[in-house]
């Protein structure tokens, strides 16, 4: 397939990005290495729709990578950043906003008694591993290969994600020490976690885990392995944080914790927690957080935490999704039909998938199920992954460019769009079904 991912426009300004910034992008799996052909530049954005600087229209099932759950550019959360600048657009002090949308977080998770605003999701995951090293006096942390916590030097030790789709499980810039107390095991295999502890002699400080895994597609927990990674934290005296960076907010009303009934000691989210802008935060029982400086001990800042056009944004984000379940009932019916065009088109070109869904996260693996751990994953057609995303960005339809990426969706995808995206499918696995076909 030729590389027609991109028009004139979009090839420009990459070869000028591309002499500014490493890879010509800011985030590594933007480049579309893992898929082939030059990326397309976005101009503007809206509803479910992306549009790029050669006039191209393309469905979007990235939403930002999963911030945009409304859709691209709702007017409450476009009308609460306006009404935010009018006041400013940074303090560097405490403000009203803040308090607001923690109260609102709370509320929705109330095991998060407290919490702290950061910028990033990555900021919110190194911060809570400091926390639980700083309250347990514990050296080692636990994560699972194939999830990804963000780019701080202790995640990245088999990481999934953008990691994964440049072949780099490991950065250069990582030292051995760092590495050493990074302890990895298997998603959705509670032996490997025991294994851990006993390895470290019980000097475990936190067990950080995706509760669905959503940076090697998505991948849910097996049934017990949430329960069995809480009484093995309890019994070993190490803390177990949730990273709802993705799910916070997506798969239920209170996350991962509420919908699998499980409560973690600290949860970091993000994404949808900033409605579009850069938002993060960490949080747990009053007595964890309480060790965090300026109350105890524990080192951690930031000049733009809690950002003002921020905190308006998430807060309007969080109030248009509403207190009832009738916003996560309405994405459950349009993520099953989404799964539903990909298994039946997928089944009408003869192509093998494997579905893994959690609400309004689907993941699609070009491959025989089930997909339960990472090593299921990295199983799955790398080569007709390109051939399947380029067909279907030429269909109109945008998914992300990796083979490891879940797809989001979000209330502006309603029927005339899933219309419009089996179409794209159809024609998609056609596509795909053709170069199997070649000699």
């Amino acid at each position: 397939m030729t590389d027609n991912t991109a028009g004139p426009l979009s090839r420009s300004l990459f070869a000028r990005a591309q002499t500014l910034m490493p890879g010509g992008v800011n985030s590594p799996v933007r480049a579309f290495r893992a898929v082939g052909g030059t990326p397309f530049f976005v101009a503007s954005a809206q509803g479910a729709h992306l549009t790029d600087v050669d006039g191209n229209r393309y469905i979007d099932f990235v939403q930002s990578w999963g911030p945009m759950i409304l859709g691209h550019a709702p007017a409450c959360v476009r009308e609460a950043i306006c009404r935010a600048t009018e006041t400013g657009t940074s303090f560097g002090a405490p403000h009203e906003g803040e308090i607001a949308l923690a109260e609102e977080v709370s509320r929705r998770m109330p095991h998060i008694e407290m919490l702290r605003l950061v910028s990033s999701g990555t900021e919110a995951t190194m911060s809570a591993i400091r926390l639980a090293r700083g309250v347990t006096g514990k050296t080692h942390i636990v994560k699972f290969e194939g999830c990804y916590h963000g780019h701080a030097d202790a995640f990245l030790i088999r990481a999934g994600s953008g990691a994964a789709t440049l072949s780099i499980p490991d950065s250069p810039g990582v030292t051995p020490g760092t590495a050493a107390g990074t302890c990895h095991a298997d998603y959705n295999d509670l032996d490997s976690v025991a294994r851990c502890f006993a390895e470290t002699d019980g000097d475990v400080a936190a067990v950080i885990v995706e509760p669905v895994a959503g940076n090697m597609g998505c991948v849910p927990p097996v049934p017990g392995f949430l329960e069995g990674l809480r009484a093995l934290c309890t019994e070993h005296g190490a803390l177990l944080i949730f990273d709802e960076v993705i799910t916070g907010f997506r798969i239920a009303k209170g996350g991962a914790a509420e919908r699998y009934g499980v409560t973690p000691d600290l949860t970091t989210i993000g994404k949808i927690l900033g409605g579009g802008l850069p938002m993060g935060a960490y949080g747990g029982s009053r007595d964890l957080m309480r060790h965090m400086a300026p109350s105890g001990a524990v080192y951690q800042a930031g000049t733009l935490s809690g950002n003002p056009l921020a905190t308006a944004a998430g807060l309007a984000t969080l109030r248009a999704i509403g207190d009832d379940d009738t916003f996560y009932e309405r994405l459950e019916t349009t993520g099953a039909a989404l799964e539903a065009i990909v298994s039946e088109t997928a089944q009408a070109h003869g192509i093998p998938v494997a579905l893994n869904r959690v609400g309004s996260m689907l993941g699609l693996f070009l491959r025989q199920g089930p997909v339960r751990t990472w090593q299921d994953v990295r199983q799955s057609d790398a080569a007709g992954f390109s051939v399947l995303f380029r067909a279907l960005l030429q269909a109109g339809v945008y998914i992300a460019p990796s083979p490891f990426e879940t797809i989001f969706v979000g209330s502006a995808h309603d029927a005339p769009i899933l219309d419009a995206t089996r179409a794209a499918f159809d024609q998609a696995f056609a596509a795909l079904a053709r170069t199997r076909k070649d000699p």
